[in-house]
């Protein structure tokens, strides 16, 4: 490339022209005229998830297995923030993106409009019952922010799916606790030091609070088991109104361990009992994954650095103690010690 020299001696390239481009530079050009073929993927690849990301396996599976006629309202959170950075988009099937708090009351906005579209027989829009109604959203608005809206849609009675990523904290804002973060869990916001031992209130149960909703479906899932995950999704498309599905999304960042053991880390939740996988209907419980030779939650914690403070001291030894009895009470309520 020609050069000039510059005032204090440096050299300034002289203006660009089609002979300086590299052999890469003639390859991108190339590459504008490629088209990948996703057309049937419902959450392609490509977006900007970290390597390992538990949310992003989820909305995989859950918009293959709703399939093309399906609208997903999304609110702020981990998986929008990742998956739409303008004009880009990973969403295959149509996606609205709302704020933290109103992801429901949109989505029963759309679902009424459709309802409404076949009572009037308007036939350019697709019938009510063959479209697919999903909110998305993980557990800072599903717990927290967006509880209030999310009430009035199950109250209602809208016929969504309500699918919450639970990754336990705000992990895309710097990691703080949600209404979801386990005891003994250091966040930003709960950090252990001399005078705590991080997180100290119980993780809100949120699938006992859309049922006394009289939500019709209820269930838990983890991403370690996406057979049973994607049948719960179905089952919950199924039901003619509201209905929660709740899956485990273990986040390599805000957890603290390695992106190639999210799945293990998920079957580990469910081991220890951590992360009981059940059914409810109507209010009860219908059925429940029952684990054989439970492990002791210290195979759990020990595996990840939110927990690392845990072990070395008396505070963390009663803290850990007090999780196990925790976990012991609810593994003979729900009845899954196999």
């Amino acid at each position: 490339m020609a050069t000039d020299q510059l005032e204090d001696g440096s050299d300034e390239p002289d203006e660009f022209d089609d002979s300086d481009k590299t052999e890469a530079a003639d390859e991108f050009d190339d590459a504008d005229e490629f088209e990948f073929d996703y057309d049937d993927a419902g959450f392609a690849p490509g977006h900007r998830a970290c390597s390992g990301c538990g949310p992003a396996i989820v909305a995989r599976h859950v918009v293959d297995e709703a399939g093309e006629n399906t609208i997903v309202v999304n609110p702020t959170g981990c998986m929008e923030v990742v998956s739409s950075p303008f004009p880009e988009s990973a969403w295959g099937v149509s996606w609205i993106h709302n704020v933290f708090a109103n992801a429901p009351g949109v989505a029963s906005g759309v679902e009424a409009a459709y309802r409404s579209f076949s009572r009037r027989g308007r036939e350019e829009f697709e019938d009510h019952e063959d479209v697919n109604f999903i909110v998305f959203a993980g557990d800072g608005a599903t717990f927290d922010i967006g509880m209030r809206s999310l009430s009035g849609m199950f109250e209602r009675g809208h016929d969504v799916l309500y699918v919450c990523y639970d990754n336990e904290a705000y992990m895309n804002t710097g990691v703080q606790r949600s209404g979801s973060t386990p005891p003994g869990a250091h966040t930003t916001t709960t950090p252990s030091g001399e005078y705590s031992t991080g997180e100290d209130a119980p993780k809100k149960d949120m699938p006992a609070i859309a049922a006394a909703h009289g939500v019709e479906y209820v269930a838990t899932a983890s991403i370690s088991d996406p057979i049973d995950f994607r049948k719960k999704v179905s089952r919950g498309l199924e039901v003619d109104g509201p209905a929660y599905v709740q899956v485990l999304s273990p986040c390599p960042v805000g957890w603290g361990f390695d992106g190639s053991e999210t799945i293990e880390m998920g079957e580990l939740a469910v081991e220890t009992g951590v992360y009981p996988i059940y059914e409810m209907e109507h209010g009860e419980v219908t059925s429940a994954k029952t684990v054989r030779d439970r492990k002791p939650v210290e195979a759990y914690l020990e595996r990840q650095d939110r927990f690392s403070h845990l072990f070395g001291g008396d505070a963390g030894e009663e803290t850990i103690e007090a999780i196990q009895a925790e976990i012991d009470a609810q593994a003979e309520d729900l009845g899954i010690d196999g």
